[in-house]
């Protein structure tokens, strides 16, 4: 019964996929300029939701949840950087192991996520 339940979780994360909000693609690209890494400092962090996708560990913070999906902020390394300062904010949706990206911020530029762009998300019921 123990295989059958690891059998589900590797299949479920081999099949999760990840989209980006167009309000996400804009900051991407903006802090891009800033930020060389930090594109790749985000693929990295890929594997981990893939095998966590709640997360693991004092940089992840669960923002709100309910039984299809969880909206998780989690704090991302910069090479550019050297620190923990970026914050990404996304969406992970149980059922189809989809992960959805709402906001990266900076956080020496904004204190808190917007939480406006995650309520417009929820009332959508948007996956990307």
């Amino acid at each position: 019964m123990c295989f059958i339940g690891q059998m589900k979780r590797l299949s479920r994360m081999n099949m999760s996929k990840f989209s980006q909000l167009s309000e996400f693609e804009k900051e991407l690209k903006r802090f891009s300029k800033k930020y060389p890494t930090l594109t790749h400092d985000i693929d990295d962090i890929k594997p981990v939701l893939e095998s966590n996708p709640t997360g693991i560990g004092k940089n992840f913070t669960i923002i709100s949840t309910s039984q299809e999906v969880k909206i998780v902020k989690v704090r991302i390394h910069c090479e550019s950087l050297r620190a923990r300062t970026i914050r990404l904010i996304y969406a992970y949706h149980n059922d189809t192991a989809i992960f959805t990206y709402i906001e990266l911020y900076f956080k020496g530029d904004k204190k808190n996520e917007d939480r406006k762009r995650i309520k417009d998300y929820l009332k959508l019921g948007t996956l990307g």
